[in-house]
């Protein structure tokens, strides 16, 4: 968040005419120092017990990623993590494309990783305090702020502040429809449900990603703002659609035990 754009800044023009080659040649250092750290790291060895044995309580793909916590926090996880790359793909280029630097750019990436990252230390507490299904309320809301500031005006507070909500919007979004899917599927079933979830959630990322500059160069800024409204409401859709099945459920108990 701070020493990527920090180096895209002062490297854009190291290799002039070409700008921005010596800022791809300056991450490969960064990728270097990333892999010595990651190789001393030392996950746990697996344990011969029943969480590593797909017993017979596993139940089918097909049964758990149709069950309704896990299909609102499929909606929800893609559609936080989506809009957040649909957005910040093109953030840079409407920045540039409206009058401001370079380094206004990048440093609007910045102030916008920052956001993404710096609540983990306490959104995992939010969610054991509050339930992950308010969290991710939460986290739409503050993207549905972005679309908001992001259509208010093109100074720069105006994209700063639209970043920020943001990355915001998406730590409190996905991580807390993360919690959600966790809580869908038994320990046994743990590898295919992640798979699953992790397959359709970043296919639809690379999907928004290649999105943002064709719907930027045909509609501009404004449109890019604009899709989070839709995207939002589903996912809000899906959330009180769950609801309404855990108080079905609820009440389905309730009348088992006085009968």
């Amino acid at each position: 968040a701070i020493l990527g754009p920090q180096i895209v800044i002062f490297t854009r023009e190291l290799l002039a005419p070409v700008m921005f080659a010596g800022s791809f040649i300056s991450i490969l250092p960064l990728a270097a120092v990333g892999a010595i750290i990651l190789s001393f790291l030392r996950l746990p060895a697996k344990t011969s017990g029943k969480v590593e044995i797909a017993g017979s309580d596993a139940r089918p793909l097909a049964e758990i990623v149709t069950q309704p916590r896990f299909v609102a926090a499929l909606f929800c996880a893609v559609g936080s993590y989506a809009l957040m790359s649909f957005v910040m793909t093109g953030a840079p280029l409407a920045m540039v494309g409206c009058g401001l630097s370079e380094n206004d750019a990048t440093l609007g990436i910045s102030w916008h990783v920052m956001a993404m990252f710096a609540p983990s230390f306490f959104t995992g507490s939010l969610i054991h305090r509050f339930g992950a299904e308010r969290i991710v309320a939460t986290g739409l809301i503050l993207l549905i702020g972005c679309a908001i500031v992001g259509l208010s005006g093109l100074a720069l507070w105006q994209f700063w502040t639209s970043l920020i909500l943001l990355g915001l919007g998406w730590n409190f979004g996905f991580i807390g429809a993360t919690a959600m899917v966790a809580a869908s599927y038994r320990p046994s079933e743990k590898g295919k449900v992640q798979g699953f979830h992790d397959f359709v959630l970043f296919g639809s990322v690379a999907c928004a990603s290649l999105m943002s500059g064709m719907v930027y160069n045909a509609w501009g800024w404004e449109m890019l703002n604009w899709m989070i409204f839709p995207v939002t409401v589903l996912c809000f859709v899906a959330l009180g659609a769950l609801k309404l099945t855990d108080l079905r459920k609820a009440d389905a108990r309730s009348l088992r035990r006085f009968t």
